[in-house]
């Protein structure tokens, strides 16, 4: 026997006691495949992930797109404007990411290799944006304070020299601001110049540098045409708007780099010899034996050879009640390991796993969701070379007529400024202000920039089950017709486990007004439920004639299950005389699911469930909801492609969802919603996150976006007309810089002010 498989409570020891020397391991770097593998299975084709920090625009993500795809060897190029990462496929015998890279810095677009994810680098880009945003403030109100004395003194008797040191006073303000708040727009145009390409930032920064450069020139010959103040107040309001897009971006910024965090890092390898090691859970490989104890996640899919145990895998299908696990059941990379320790024999790790495709699919789809280009982004495409030629014509036509170069300049750099993007940047910042302001009084949580837009386009709605139209807690019921000595012995043995049917008989005997007190002598069987000697006797004994109390499986308390158990799930109680009684449960749905189901039909949303768990419950949960179209026991790639067959025959899908399970359809759905106990990573991949047990905030969160769609169009109008107006007159002569500066700031608060009206609208939810 001793070249016979070590046995699993060997193994235990062993572990506890701490491995034996071995001889190390070679560690490969992908630590996926045997050593010394063919070559022959190598790709034609890489994949790379590269950042570029400095794309803002829909203009920008297809200037990206279109220069990679020029790029010999490359096959695919797609660029997710939320996360600035641009995902290449290649062939690495025709180019390199070096090339890719120096391809990117060509077109005005530094990029690097992504390594890892960076928090703390998205948190210092807002906060480098809000500082500026400051100093911007900051100095604009003390130089238009200035600008007013200055006004004051031209209809009472200030003199020119003091007027002149008035002047010179809000340059000192003026120009330090200026450089310093003006960098990210600078810094953009800059780039894009180089890039031989247009942006909005190119406009913005010329008529910033324009303003501030004549104002110079004006005061040291004492002239009263000197317009610090305009200068300084545009790049203000730019600010705020730049401000609130890239501080809603960075929050939805690597969904799917976060998932990978649930995967184990180490795993306790079995050797041949009977040695135990701990070694990175990336050097596994396909046939390796892992030791899991108890409360570990499994760090590789693979297959039990010994032990039994209970796994949470809820992320993964969906089920709320952990899975018996004994010889031959599959598990799954991070996956949690209930009961008691397991051995694994390994059947894939690192990047082969169903966790790495589960991340692989839900970054893909994250991606092709970051295509969609918004209102604003769209008529910024026409913007920066509409105003350019406008102003130029300006310039011309003044030089024309015999107005000299100063007079011409000044209403070149006047309609540069009036026709400042400031009201098109902030029609849809403002709204979504006013918009996550009356959400998050509600309990929901906008996340992502656009996802008001997204979410007033969506007309069908797709329901996960488990934790999103039911509670995902399992609930006792009949209560009334159990037995009350059962009921309250039960729960006493219930209370030694963490299992969710026993904390469900707990909650329930309580309710009942039972005073519930853990029973001693109880151990936990692993994958079986719960046995009580009594007083301390050996679970093995009689007493008096009777048999061990037990709670747990039909099969460990000797009740055969029927065609009836098929609706439920069920736990049997064994009284020491050996009665048994039954305790069904079942995942209740959200108090409120039915209505808010009927809701959503009468406004014209079609409505799917879709659930990983199993036919019957999912029928019976659609029955009580009253959806008609459902499927059952289907997976993550299951979701993700009827998502997409969807999204094929033209409906714009909102998916809501709660475990890992949904992330990759929560990420491919035009829009998405989780509710607040959902797994981290859906909650990272959805547009909104709602708090409560009832779907009521799913109705108003559509409500809001339609409102918030109607009154950014509103926006969209009211900036139009602006520039309908007075962008003539500034052409003529009619308006000075001041007066432009003045005028845009006018349609800013314009569309702030229609903006807020939101905040305390009566909506209603209709099509």
């Amino acid at each position: 026997m001793a070249d016979a498989p070590e046995g699993l409570g060997e193994a235990v020891n062993r572990a506890i006691a701490g491995p034996r020397p071995a001889a190390a391991r070679a560690i490969t770097p992908g630590g996926a495949g045997e050593a010394g593998a063919s070559n022959d299975n190598i790709p034609l084709t890489e994949n790379t992930t590269l950042v570029a920090d400095t794309m803002y625009c829909g203009t920008c993500m297809v200037s990206i797109e279109d220069a990679l795809a020029k790029v010999p060897g490359v096959t695919r190029a797609r660029v997710n404007l939320t996360t600035k990462r641009v995902s290449v496929t290649y062939d690495p015998s025709r180019t390199s990411t070096e090339r890719l890279i120096e391809t990117l810095d060509g077109i005005g677009f530094p990029a690097a290799e992504l390594i890892e994810s960076s928090a703390a680098e998205a948190d210092a880009r807002d906060r480098d944006f809000l500082k500026r945003l400051g100093v911007a403030g900051f100095a604009a109100a003390n130089v238009m304070l200035l600008s007013v004395s200055v006004w004051a003194g031209v209809a009472g008797d200030m003199t020119e020299s003091v007027r002149s040191m008035f002047h010179w006073l809000s340059a000192l303000i003026a120009l330090p601001a200026i450089a310093y708040s003006g960098q990210p727009f600078f810094r953009s145009a800059l780039q894009a110049l180089r890039g031989r390409r247009l942006n909005m930032d190119v406009p913005i920064s010329l008529g910033v540098v324009l303003a501030a450069t004549m104002s110079v020139l004006q005061t040291t010959r004492g002239s009263d045409q000197v317009y610090f103040d305009a200068a300084i107040t545009l790049l203000f309001f730019l600010l705020i708007g730049r401000y609130l897009d890239q501080s809603m971006r960075t929050r939805a910024a690597g969904a799917a780099a976060n998932l990978l965090g649930l995967k184990a890092t180490t795993a306790t390898v079995l050797d041949d010899d009977g040695t135990t090691q701990r070694l990175s859970a990336r050097s596994l490989k396909a046939g390796d034996r892992i030791l899991v104890a108890a409360g570990e996640r499994f760090a590789a899919d693979g297959v039990v050879e010994d032990g039994t145990s209970e796994v949470e895998e809820s992320l993964i299908t969906g089920e709320s009640v952990p899975r018996r696990i004994s010889r031959g059941a599959t598990i799954y990379a991070g996956t949690l390991n209930g009961a008691g320790a397991v051995i694994v024999r390994t059947t894939a790790a690192d990047q082969s796993t169903l966790l790495a495709e589960i991340a692989r699919l839900m970054d893909a789809a994250e991606q092709g969701r970051g295509r969609y280009v918004r209102l604003a982004d769209r008529a910024a495409r026409l913007y920066a070379p509409a105003v350019h030629i406008l102003s130029a014509a300006t310039f011309a036509g003044w030089m024309v007529l015999g107005h000299g170069w100063e007079a011409a300049l000044t209403a070149a750099i006047a309609v540069l400024i009036i026709t400042c993007p400031c009201a098109l940047a902030l029609a849809v910042p403002a709204v979504q202000v006013a918009a996550t302001s009356r959400l998050m009084r509600q309990g929901v949580i906008v996340k992502t920039a656009d996802g008001l837009e997204r979410l007033a386009d969506a007309d069908t709605i797709v329901f996960d089950k488990t934790g999103t139209l039911s509670l995902g807690e399992p609930e006792l019921i009949d209560t009334e017709t159990i037995p009350p000595d059962a009921l309250s012995r039960a729960a006493a043995l219930a209370a030694n486990s963490r299992h969710p049917y026993s904390r469900a008989l707990v909650r329930a005997a309580t309710a009942r007004g039972f005073d519930v007190v853990a029973a001693d002598g109880v151990r936990e069987v692993p994958g079986l439920g719960l046995e009580c000697s009594g007083a301390g006797k050996p679970v093995s004994a009689t007493l008096a004639g009777h048999v061990p109390e037990r709670l747990g499986a039909p099969s460990f308390v000797g009740r055969a299950t029927t065609t009836a158990d098929d609706d439920t799930s069920i736990l049997g109680y064994r009284r020491p005389d050996g009665e048994v009684v039954t305790f069904r449960f079942a995942d209740t749905l959200r108090p409120d699911a039915r209505e808010i189901v009927s809701t959503l039909k009468d406004a014209g949303y079609a409505v799917h469930l879709l659930s990983g768990d199993r036919a019957s419950a999912v029928a019976a949960a659609a029955d009580k909801a009253g959806i008609d179209d459902f499927a059952s026991e289907i997976g993550p790639a299951g979701k993700l492609r009827r998502i997409e067959e969807l999204t094929r025959t033209g409906a714009k899908v909102l998916m809501i969802g709660d475990g890992l399970n949904d992330a990759p359809a929560l990420a491919a759905g035009h829009a998405s919603m989780s509710p607040a106990n959902a797994a981290d990573i859906s909650q990272t991949a959805a547009d909104t996150i709602f708090q409560g047990q009832k779907l009521r905030p799913i109705v108003e969160t559509l409500s809001v976006a339609r409102a918030s769609q109607r009154m950014a169009l509103q926006n969209f109008a009211i900036a139009l007309g602006y520039n309908l107006v007075f962008v003539p007159l500034a052409m003529l002569g009619h308006v000075t810089p001041l007066v432009a500066a003045i005028a845009m700031s006018a349609s800013s608060i314009a569309v702030t002010g229609n903006a807020i009206r939101l905040k305390s609208k009566r909506l209603e939810l209709r099509r």
